[in-house]
């Protein structure tokens, strides 16, 4: 076995003497584990919260989105939307309306985003899952509906029992007219409610209607302001979504889910780095506990270090041992705290005992995700942060020459 860690380990581990030393180095111990643990569960909770925004865009964002690069809307063209309905590997298509209207309900009004859609969105549409009130219908019996968010429903303290109240919606007119009565300013109608979903705050302020509401509403006849395609099989979605930039070229934007809600993302991993980079900064004011306790050990090992030089040690092992006692202080801690940072993090992710405090359709505690991507990096960081900590107490340990004579 290596003679420096064998002299590090019974420093470390010696119940002979306890001093103030040791007190010191458990601390530090103590510090790194407890700062592990936090890296290794607050990371798994970004990592938890960026699947759960994923789960939440699969209920509500379609597989791939059609978009003009520039504008908000555009002329259908049928050739196109054929040569999509034609892709194998394609089940659904959408050619969607979606702006911001004015939505009225009674006394109550509120601004909402309206998307009209077209037939056979109520059978492959994935937000029949998110239903919490009424039912998921556009259109019955030559009758239109409103299927709208919890948000919308809550604002505009809507009864679905309520058959005689429709809900109104106003939508500025494309016209250049001047006119003197306000309201011919503006397109309204009415329709009624048939069902409420909830999902989160960002998407429940939704108002679907069918198509030709919308086209109605906002006079865009020919226009759309996206096509929204859903693949049969998950795996297919890169393939189609290629073939898809092919059919439309350049000058329209085709996203998947993640690029659809980017800015989401991204902000999540800026959030979740600055939050590595603090605790990793508390976890190192931990380990430069172990400057102290390495330079305190120098000095009260003087003797052995005097005896070892006598005996013809090198420099060089007497660096190594104060670098493996900073190691084993170190590394002692960041595997406890690697352990009982994947052991709670397991236990809120198979029992969700730690609860988010809010009714949720999709998820009522914390989401966790373990990742071992996570774990290497923190281990890592640990062992760059003990080298720095350990360096210059082992440095000055290694130059003591003069006791050698």
């Amino acid at each position: 076995m290596n003679l420096a860690f064998l002299i590090a380990k019974r420093y470390f581990f010696s119940t002979k003497k306890k001093s103030f030393i040791n007190f010191i180095s458990i601390i530090s111990m103590l510090g790194v584990g407890i700062g592990t643990m936090a890296l290794v569960i607050v990371l798994s909770v970004f990592n938890g919260l960026e699947d759960l925004n994923r789960q939440i865009f699969k209920t509500h964002d379609p597989d791939l989105k059609i978009s003009p690069k520039i504008g908000k809307n555009f002329e259908i063209d049928d050739t196109k939307l054929a040569q999509v309905k034609q892709i194998s590997e394609v089940g659904f298509v959408n050619d969607i309306i979606q702006d911001n209207a004015l939505a009225k309900y009674g006394d109550a009004q509120m601004v909402v985003t309206i998307k009209g859609v077209n037939q056979g969105f109520e059978q492959n549409g994935k937000l029949r899952e998110a239903l919490v009130e009424g039912k998921m219908i556009l259109n019955k019996d030559s009758v239109n509906y409103a299927f709208i968010g919890g948000g919308v429903f809550t604002s505009l303290n809507v009864s679905l029992e309520n058959i005689i109240q429709p809900l109104e919606l106003w939508y500025p007119r494309n016209t250049k007219k001047i006119t003197l009565n306000p309201e011919e300013a503006i397109n309204s109608l009415a329709i009624n409610i048939s069902g409420v979903y909830s999902l989160d705050e960002q998407h429940d302020y939704y108002v679907y209607v069918p198509l030709s509401i919308a086209q109605r509403l906002t006079e865009y006849q020919n226009k759309r302001t996206a096509i929204e395609v859903e693949v049969k099989n998950d795996d297919d979605i890169e393939k189609v979504q290629n073939k898809l930039k092919e059919i439309f070229g350049a000058n329209f934007l085709v996203q998947n889910q993640d690029e659809q809600n980017a800015s989401l993302y991204r902000a999540i991993k800026i959030e979740k780095l600055f939050i590595f980079i603090a605790l990793t900064l508390i976890v190192g004011v931990a380990a430069f506990n172990i400057f102290f306790s390495l330079t305190l050990l120098t000095i009260d090992k003087q003797d052995d270090i005097k005896t070892l030089l006598s005996m013809g040690a090198e420099s060089n092992l007497i660096r190594k041992i104060f670098f493996t006692e900073g190691a084993i202080i170190s590394l002692s801690g960041a595997t406890i705290g690697l352990i009982l940072g994947g052991l709670i993090c397991w236990v809120q992710e198979t029992y969700g005992f730690v609860k988010m405090g809010m009714e949720s359709a999709i998820v009522d505690s914390y989401p966790v995700k373990m990742q071992f991507s996570d774990f290497l990096i923190t281990a890592l960081a640990l062992i760059l942060i003990t080298l720095i900590a350990s360096y210059l107490p082992a440095k000055r340990a290694s130059e003591m020459k003069i006791l050698k004579r």
